[in-house]
This record gives C-alpha cells, sequence and structure tokens, in this order.
C-alpha cells in the first residue's frame, strides 16, 4: 500500500467525480502542473488504486426503467462449478453485475428490464434456467443515491 498525501486524495475525489478531467484541468485546480499531475495519476494507477475508467450509462434513459438486486442461491453445489455459473449469468445482457457473496444466498446480481413483465421474463427464461440456479429473492431499486467512497 502506498502512501496518500492530501493531494492524491483531492485528485482521486475530482477523479471519482468526473473520470474526464484532464491532467491540466486538474492541476490548475490543485495548483499542480500538468506533467506533475499526469505523474501522480499514472502513480495511482501503476499501483492500482485506480483500476480503470468507466462509462456510467443511464439504463432508464436507455429504455430500461426497472432495476432489480436478485440474490441467487445455488441449487446443487458441488455439482456445478462457480465458474460454470459465473460465465453463464455473465452471458445475460440485463445482468449488469455479478458478486458472489457470503450469506443467504450465494450470488448478487443487479438485473435491468424495460418493466417489471421484462423482468419476469429475463428471471423465467434465461436466470432460472442456468445451471445450478436454485432459491432467488428479488428486491427492486426504489431509488439510488451515489456516495462519493472511502474517501469522503
Amino acid at each position: 500500500m502506498i502512501e496518500l498525501d492530501e493531494i492524491d486524495r483531492r485528485l482521486l475525489r475530482a477523479l471519482q467525480q468526473d473520470a474526464t478531467q484532464s491532467a491540466g484541468a486538474l492541476g490548475r485546480r490543485f495548483g499542480l502542473s500538468q506533467p506533475a499531475t499526469w505523474r501522480r495519476i499514472r502513480r495511482l494507477e501503476e499501483t492500482g488504486i485506480i483500476t480503470g475508467r468507466r462509462l456510467r450509462l443511464n439504463a432508464e434513459a436507455l429504455g430500461f426503467g426497472v432495476t432489480v438486486f436478485l440474490g441467487v442461491k445455488l441449487g446443487r453445489k458441488g455439482q456445478i462449478s462457480l465458474e460454470d455459473f459465473e460465465r453463464a449469468v455473465s452471458a445475460i445482457p440485463e445482468v449488469q453485475t455479478v458478486e458472489h457473496v457470503l450469506g443467504l444466498y450465494d450470488y448478487r446480481l443487479r438485473v435491468v428490464a424495460r418493466d417489471l413483465s421484462d423482468f419476469e421474463r429475463v428471471l423465467r427464461r434465461r436466470i432460472m434456467t442456468l445451471p445450478g440456479a436454485g432459491d432467488v429473492e428479488a428486491n427492486v431499486l426504489l431509488s439510488e443515491e451515489r456516495m462519493p467512497g472511502p474517501l469522503g
């Protein structure tokens, strides 16, 4: 783990808000030159603190008005590999994230659908037919707040 100073933390917070900001713009904002800012960002990437920059799409604007968190318990543990289940569920376009978790369920999925009947179709025809899929619990997302993360 590398030592982060206050400028590193400020850069990380700024990039969390908008990862498209240039090193020059960030440098001007924090009193650094463009090359110094670029070197700091590069160091944060090389040490694994910054693992990428992702484009976030607005699912609702794309016609996917329903988001469901789905807990999935594997029905036949030991008869299906976790990798096989993960590979199969990751191939479903409506599944945005696949998280292997500890607790009542083995996996937590984030699924988007056009509406509830579309979600039911995805659940019945795609997810429940996966090898090893057992009990499921669905929680429909009502609202979401983006939190700034561990840097505050």
